[in-house]
């Protein structure tokens, strides 16, 4: 590691009574950028639902969970996370506790 020297020479041109901290700007919620990893939490629960795919509901659970761990508008996300959530819950308890598909005839 090298050692860094706080003096200054007299030909250095930063001024570091001019640096400051650097704060984010900020952004209206109807600014920030969709949260896709919702929204696919949503497709993928509803087609767990309706299709009856575990697979989509698993899948729907994970992308619930990324879309709550990258949350940046508090109350628009977790109106989104929420139904994507109950959508995958639903098609996993259907899936599990809910009457057997019938077979396919061959």
């Amino acid at each position: 590691m090298s050692t860094h020297n706080h003096q200054l020479s007299p030909n250095d041109p930063r001024q570091p009574s001019a640096a400051r901290p650097f704060r984010a700007p900020l952004v209206s919620p109807q600014d920030l950028p969709v949260d896709y990893s919702g929204f696919i939490a949503v497709i993928f629960g509803v087609f767990g639902v309706m299709f009856r795919y575990k697979l989509s509901s698993w899948i729907a659970i994970i992308f619930c969970a990324q879309s709550l761990a990258n949350m940046r508008n508090f109350e628009n996300d977790l109106k989104q996370i929420s139904m994507a959530m109950m959508f995958a819950i639903m098609g996993l308890a259907t899936n599990y506790f809910g009457p057997a598909r019938p077979a396919a005839k061959t």
